[in-house]
């Protein structure tokens, strides 16, 4: 926290750089779990990523001599093919991709829209507060698939519609989060001593209040990561998410389903994947919280 006589100063302090901070969080998170969940989220990131390039398969590659061919190493499928002759792990691992994207995009946006909204509500306060949040009320009553459907019917059944979709309602929940924060800071010492040098509202916000508010963002954000991701998968159950040909964890879901009487690989392995990322985030935002909040333990 900045104390009085450094809010004007010439000078500022040196603060760690991202790498050295990561690192910082994770040697002092003493929950052994955590750290190995931590650390399987990143091999299934880093295989979402890169590993679609190397499999030796495309991802809408055919093999019409394959169709729902189970797993096997000798045939050069390692989890089998698809309903298409798809290999399967190539269109699980490029859909993990889409899927993270979406998550990670979708909550960035929401992060940035919450985080203004609640900041400004907050710090206001009065009648903009009282208005702004009665938007927000306004806003949870609507019904997110009628919302979906909606856009669907108005720009198609794509990605980018899904992307608008989660991030429409995403921010509800950290503007809530962030205003009440600020509403308890800002009559704080260091906030008043800002105050009363002249330092500018908007200046105070970002420099003196929203640092402050760190751990609650990034434990936010591993919350809501894992929701949007099974909002993005419940979407493409039901069709109104990915189309083909791309593929995201609930489209291949939802055509596992449908053969997992005759091929139930089809739909074991995402599905697997889905609850493996979700649950490895929920541990990594548990974890987190403890490290940021200790009085959660």
């Amino acid at each position: 926290m900045a104390d009085a006589s450094q809010l004007n100063s010439g000078f500022s302090v040196a603060r760690p750089g991202a790498w050295t901070r990561i690192k910082q969080v994770y040697r002092g998170v003493s929950n052994r779990r955590t750290r190995i969940y931590g650390v399987t989220l990143l091999v299934i990131v880093c295989a979402c990523v890169f590993g679609p390039y190397l499999t030796g398969h495309g991802i809408n590659q055919i093999y019409w001599d394959h169709v729902e061919q189970p797993p096997s190493l000798a045939e050069g499928f390692l989890l089998g093919t698809d309903s298409n002759g798809r290999d399967l792990l190539t269109r699980m691992l490029h859909g993990g991709r889409i899927s993270l994207t979406v998550a990670l995009a979708a909550t960035m946006v929401s992060l940035v829209i919450g985080i203004m909204y609640g900041a400004v509500a907050g710090y206001v306060g009065g009648l903009v507060d009282e208005g702004m949040m009665r938007l927000v009320d306004m806003l949870y009553c609507l019904p997110f698939i009628f919302f979906v459907i909606l856009l669907a019917v108005l720009f198609g059944r794509n990605v980018v519609v899904v992307f608008i979709a989660i991030g429409a309602v995403e921010w509800l929940d950290i503007a809530r989060i962030v205003r009440g924060q600020v509403l308890s800071l800002k009559h704080k010492e260091f906030v008043d001593s800002a105050r009363v040098l002249g330092v500018p509202a908007g200046k105070i916000v970002r420099r003196h209040i929203l640092p402050n508010l760190s751990g609650v963002i990034i434990v936010y954000t591993t919350l809501t990561v894992p929701r949007i991701i099974l909002l993005e998968s419940a979407l493409g159950y039901l069709g109104l998410g990915v189309q083909e040909p791309m593929a995201s964890w609930g489209v291949m879901v939802a055509d596992g389903a449908r053969v997992m009487d005759t091929a139930p690989w089809i739909l074991f392995f995402p599905a697997a994947a889905l609850t493996l990322t979700v649950f490895c985030l929920n541990v990594l935002g548990d974890g987190l919280r403890d490290y940021f909040d200790p009085k959660s333990r």
